[in-house]
């Protein structure tokens, strides 16, 4: 599933290729994603894509008279590729632009999302978001704020895309892991010293991410498949069993908000 790096890649891959093009027209063959593709999607014919943005894992493609976000759920991804290349069966939608360079956008699990925003405000499903994680807004003294008194697992908690947006459930295990917190310790049991290392490995935990990510830009352009996902450095998620990257303890796995949650008994103490 795409999490805020590899959609940050994505818009990485995509942007040199569509920013600056008019869009000639957009073709949708299958409305039924998330929710239903807009009819007024179609605002953005017409328009040059003046910059590729991302909002937590949403991209919005922005035009001088509004924006469509585009959200690559549990399945999607996204190429650019000549306007002669044959869709595919999964291929929903199509940005055709007047250059022939084509932005396609593939879904088997349909469970993303293209919609369309007039005007420059913020769509209804950005509208709740908390601050970007690789951002100044994402500092030590808003996360101890917003923690205070609460017995949320602090897994859960810097999950919640109200706290702060794109911590995964691969990123919260890596970054707890590497700043030694137990995934179900009270969030406002954290000290301030834990939570300013905690920012902090989260900053860092994505920011590697993006730059392991890097390396597949190309696949964005690549007409035999849709770009893969990159594959990441991981210390903890996914290695239940294995032995701790750091004291050879074996690690355990528990649900957290009913999502596997991977750490080492020893170094990441309660």
């Amino acid at each position: 599933m795409p999490e805020l790096p590899e959609v940050e890649v994505s818009r990485l891959g995509i942007t040199p290729h569509i920013k600056g093009e008019r869009v000639e027209k957009i073709i949708v063959r299958n409305p039924k994603l998330r929710w239903p593709v807009p009819e007024n999607i179609n605002g953005i014919e017409g328009q040059v894509i003046r910059a590729v943005e991302r909002r937590a894992k949403y991209l919005m493609l922005v035009t001088d008279t509004g924006y469509a976000v585009v959200h690559l759920g549990m399945s999607g991804s996204l190429r650019v590729l000549p306007a002669m290349q044959p869709p595919g069966k999964h291929d929903h939608v199509d940005l055709v632009m007047a250059s022939g360079a084509v932005l396609r956008y593939n879904d088997p699990r349909r469970f993303g999302a293209w919609l369309w925003q007039s005007g420059h405000g913020d769509h209804p499903v950005l509208g709740k978001l908390g601050p970007e994680p690789l951002s100044d807004a994402f500092n030590p003294d808003y996360l101890f704020a917003k923690a205070k008194g609460k017995r949320t697992a602090t897994k859960s908690f810097i999950m919640d895309n109200a706290v702060v947006v794109g911590v995964g459930n691969i990123y919260a295990n890596e970054s707890l892991f590497t700043s030694g917190i137990h995934p179900a310790k009270p969030v406002g049991s954290l000290s301030a010293a834990e939570m300013e290392l905690l920012v902090d490995e989260i900053k860092q935990v994505l920011a590697r991410a993006i730059e392991q990510g890097g390396t597949t830009l190309k696949d964005f352009t690549n007409a035999d498949g849709k770009p893969g996902y990159f594959a990441q450095e991981l210390l903890v998620y996914g290695k239940a069993g294995k032995p701790c990257p750091v004291c050879g303890t074996e690690l355990e796995q528990m649900k957290i908000g009913q999502r596997n949650t991977t750490f080492c008994p020893k170094c990441q103490k309660a």
